[in-house]
Parts: C-alpha cells; sequence; structure tokens
C-alpha cells in the first residue's frame, strides 16, 4: 500500500478488525513521532513478515469473538517474537486464539469507566492513580463491550480490573503481548496516549524519531528519483493538500511541475487573487492560471438539483484541466492530494467484495488523460499535512484554511447559481470568517462558513418594508468530519456578524444560525 514505505524502520502494524476509532490508534502512535499503518485484519503473514513491525496493536471492532463467523487474524503472528497489543476485541481474540475462553458479561460496560491498575508497570507505568470516574477505580477509561475473558491463556496474568470485567487488561510477561478492555486511542481515556507510549516506545522500542521534516527529506528524494526528467501536472486549488502538494513538487522538480489553477467562479472572495500572489509570486511555482468561471456559470443556469450541480462543475474541470495539460506537452505524471483516510477506507477491513468508497481527487482524470499518479501525502492525515506545510513554509492562511467543497459556493447556494448570488454570499462568507478571526476562533472550530438560502423575508429598514434574502451561518466543530456538532459562539460574535451582513450587504434582511448536528444533518447544505 505504501510509495514510501521505507521512510522509516521503525514502525507498528494496525490491523484493522473495523473499529469507528482504528484511524485514531495510528494517529495517537504517530503522534508520539513514531510511524505506523493501517491494515486490514487478514493481512498475509509474508506481508507482515515484510512490513517489518516492531510491535502490532489489533484494534477494536464490532463483532463477537463468541461469534465463528467473526473476522480472525492469522495466529502466525504469535510466532513473530515481537510485542503484540489487543484492545477491546482486539485483547479478546488474543485470548481466544491463545487458549483462553471469551464469553458474554452480565452488564455490558460502555462510555467513561473505573480503572484499577493491579499494578503500575508496562503498559501502566509511570500513569498517575487519582479517582476516576464516579470514583470507580484509579484511572479514567472508555470502555465499549458487551463479552469479556472469563479464562486466561496459559502464561498470562491480570493487570487491570473495573467493576464488571475482573480481567480488564492482561500480559503475558515473557512474551510481551498485552491486552486492554478498554480503548486507548480515544480522548475519554484520559492518560490513554501514555499507554500507548508505553506500548509502542518502552515495551517495543521504537524510537520517536518519525517528523515532517523527516517526512519531507524523504519524499523530496522519492519524488525526484521517480520522475528523472519527466513532467507533472498537478491541479492546485488553494486548499491545504493541493498547496502542499504542489510546493513538495516544487520543492523537488522545480519547473518540471507546472500547477494548473482553474478558477471556476464558485471561490470564496479573494481566494483567486491569494492563490496568485502566494504560488506564483512567493514560491515562483510554475503556475498556469484558468479563468474558466463564464463557462462554469453558463453550464450552471438553470440548474437547482445539488447532484446535478456537482456532476456539470467535475465533468468541465476536468474537461478545461485536460485541456491545459494537453497545451502544456508532454506530461507523465499527475499529482494529487489524496490523504491516508483517502487510501484506509478504500481498502475496507472486510476485505475486497465491501470497499467503502474509492478516491480519485480530479475524479476521471487518470483514465482519461492515462497518466501516472504521485501521490505524496497518501502516507499523512490531515495534521500531518498541516505540519508539513508548516515546515515547507505556507502562509497559515493556506496551513490553517478550513475545509472548502469541491463544487465550491456552488452548493452553498440553494437553488439557482447567478452573479447576483455568488456576489451577495462571498461578502457574507468573508463577514463570518473575518469575525471568527478578529475575536481569535477561526482556528478553534472546524469549519464555518455562509449559506444563501432559497427564500426571501419581511423585514424593515428604515422605517420602510423590505422583501430580501436570508443568509445561514454555519459553524461546527469537529475531528475528523465523520461527525460534527454546532459550536457554541459566543452571542455577541454571533450577533456582530448578524448586524454585519444585514447593514453591509445589499440585499440582506435577515440571518440565522444553524444548531444541528452531523448526524443526522450533514456539515454542507447540499
Amino acid at each position: 500500500m505504501s510509495e514510501f514505505h521505507e521512510l522509516h524502520g521503525e514502525r507498528i502494524l494496525v490491523l484493522d478488525f473495523g473499529s469507528q476509532t482504528t484511524q485514531l490508534i495510528a494517529r495517537r502512535v504517530r503522534e508520539l513521532k513514531v510511524y505506523c499503518e493501517i491494515h486490514p485484519y487478514n493481512m498475509p503473514i509474508a506481508e507482515i513478515r515484510n512490513f517489518n513491525p516492531k510491535g502490532i496493536i489489533l484494534s477494536g471492532g464490532p463483532a463477537s469473538v463468541v461469534d465463528p463467523q467473526s473476522p480472525r487474524s492469522t495466529k502466525d503472528i504469535f510466532d513473530l517474537n515481537i510485542p503484540i497489543l489487543g484492545i477491546c476485541y482486539g485483547m479478546q481474540l488474543m485470548a481466544e486464539q491463545l487458549g483462553g475462553k471469551v464469553a458474554g458479561a452480565k452488564t455490558r460496560e460502555y462510555g467513561r469507566t473505573g480503572l484499577t491498575p493491579i499494578e503500575f508497570a508496562d503498559l501502566f507505568f509511570g500513569l498517575d492513580a487519582v479517582p476516576s470516574f464516579q470514583s470507580l477505580g484509579a484511572l479514567q477509561v472508555w470502555m465499549s463491550h458487551g463479552d469479556r475473558i472469563e479464562e486466561l491463556p496459559s502464561g498470562f496474568k491480570p493487570i487491570a480490573k473495573s467493576d464488571s470485567a475482573p480481567i480488564a487488561a492482561m500480559k503475558h510477561e515473557e512474551k510481551k503481548w498485552y491486552g486492554v478492555q478498554f480503548h486507548p486511542e480515544v480522548a475519554h481515556t484520559l492518560q490513554g496516549i501514555e499507554i500507548l507510549r508505553n506500548f509502542a516506545i518502552n515495551i517495543c522500542g521504537c524510537s520517536p524519531e518519525w517528523s515532517m521534516h523527516t517526512f519531507i527529506d524523504v519524499t523530496v528524494q522519492s519524488i525526484r528519483e521517480r520522475v528523472s526528467d519527466r513532467n507533472v501536472v498537478c491541479g492546485l486549488s488553494g486548499g491545504v493538500d493541493s498547496s502542499v502538494v504542489a510546493v513538495l513538487l516544487n520543492k523537488a522538480i522545480g519547473r518540471q511541475m507546472t500547477a494548473i489553477f482553474v478558477n471556476n467562479g464558485l471561490l470564496r472572495k479573494g481566494e483567486a487573487e491569494e492563490v496568485q500572489a502566494v504560488f506564483a509570486d512567493h514560491f515562483h511555482l510554475n503556475l498556469r492560471y484558468v479563468d474558466a468561471s463564464r463557462l462554469f456559470l453558463d453550464r450552471l443556469k438553470g440548474i437547482t438539483d445539488p447532484e446535478a450541480k456537482r456532476k456539470i462543475i467535475g465533468n468541465t474541470f476536468i474537461e478545461v484541466f485536460e485541456k491545459e495539460a494537453h497545451e502544456i506537452g508532454e506530461v507523465d505524471f499527475l499529482a494529487q492530494g489524496t490523504l491516508y483516510p483517502d487510501v484506509i477506507e478504500s481498502v475496507s477491513f472486510k476485505g475486497p467484495a465491501a470497499v467503502i468508497k474509492s478516491h480519485h481527487n480530479v475524479g476521471g482524470l487518470p483514465e482519461t488523460m492515462k497518466l501516472q499518479l504521485v501521490e505524496p501525502l497518501r502516507e499523512l492525515f490531515k495534521d500531518e499535512v498541516r505540519e508539513v506545510g508548516k515546515e515547507l513554509g505556507l502562509p497559515h492562511s493556506i496551513v490553517g484554511r478550513h475545509p472548502f467543497p469541491g463544487p465550491g459556493l456552488a452548493i452553498r447556494i440553494l437553488g439557482e447559481i447567478t452573479e447576483d448570488g455568488l456576489a451577495l454570499l462571498r461578502e457574507a462568507d468573508a463577514v463570518v470568517n473575518s469575525e471568527l478571526i478578529r475575536n481569535n476562533l477561526y482556528d478553534k472550530v472546524w469549519q464555518a462558513f455562509a449559506v444563501l438560502l432559497p427564500i426571501k423575508t419581511v423585514g424593515v429598514m428604515g422605517d420602510e418594508r423590505t422583501y430580501e434574502n436570508v443568509i445561514g451561518i454555519r459553524i461546527v466543530d469537529s475531528l475528523d468530519a465523520m461527525t460534527a456538532d454546532w459550536s457554541r459562539i459566543p452571542y455577541d460574535v454571533l450577533s456582530a456578524m448578524s448586524n454585519r451582513i444585514i447593514n453591509e450587504i445589499t440585499g440582506v434582511n435577515r440571518g440565522v444560525y444553524d444548531i444541528s448536528s452531523k448526524p443526522p444533518s450533514t456539515i454542507e447544505w447540499e
């Protein structure tokens, strides 16, 4: 899976059994500056040996070990003579495969739970023993299980207990095999990062040397070797991912990379000018700026269905991009900002028959243009990409930018897209974000934007009746966009946003704040 497989010689392998928090395990391990990859639970033992991990983590999962059809990794991992940590389902599977007994618990444990270590050593070394949730134990952890271990395998001993699980953690001292019934990767396990640190660094012996500085050095060299004297095109949107890819390739191969920035007329206020100033003027990228706004807006005329909007915008982008790429001349590679979560989601833990989604950031281009893909960020999580951007000298206005959808403002105008509507929405969106920046809130929320609603309401301005547009304000908190909650922005900040939008933008007489969460709502309105 990994194009840059040799980035670091000391790495941890996570075998995924379908837990909702498997990605968090890898993110937490990488926060410790230890390289880590996720692979499906059924990864063949030959591939595991080739990966050469210094330790293995078995993730949690929704299945029950009691079910004979539940997923099982090869028992050969126990012949590798390396440390293994089982988490929740992973712990129960380890116990069952090594001869222990797992059964349904009388009381299911879910949520914050008190854990009492029998000894503060190994996994629990150096932890603070303080009364935890409702004083039920010395540590607060997060449990989510209906089964429990009734009998330990030979050679194991319990190292922690909870009210409902007398064996809430276990270890085989000689083999360095460990299991925990709780989830150390989630924030609700208050000292979970220390538990993972004890495993990855103290027990597995990994050196905390994985860094974005190292990543840049190795990746630049790898790109130079692969591309040689050939040419690369890169679709630059101005977002974090494509910006980091463009600057990384510029550092590696300079003028052999052409970044194509297509202005589709659906950008935020000042975005086209900022992209040109940053990348062409400051970084001196080989930038090809294409103003195709008229083409996009003409094709979107009269279109109200959001899916139809997306298809038109996507197909038109491909058409414009392909035309510009062919005008450049002979091109061999297409650079994309594919991230590690995209890669993980494209390889389901259930195997090839259950792929969740297949990611191609520039939809269709690899097939129509027959280019080889260069995806230098495919090993990184979003927070690591931002770190790379900082290391490369990208300004905070780009590195810290909130997510922005590919169709742009088109899906933030509910109904037909018009030039007047776009102009109005750009100004409103700029007000929302400028107020967040002015109040030091922009970097504290996941995403913030304005929405132009397809309704008009009655208002009174200057003692006269008005019948004008409504702007919705959407601000959310999230960790990964899989779930999100509406942000509790101070009332005075929301008031300033609403007042400025109504007073400064002609054609608006009402502002509303979206207080729905995901799920059941989505972050975007369309």
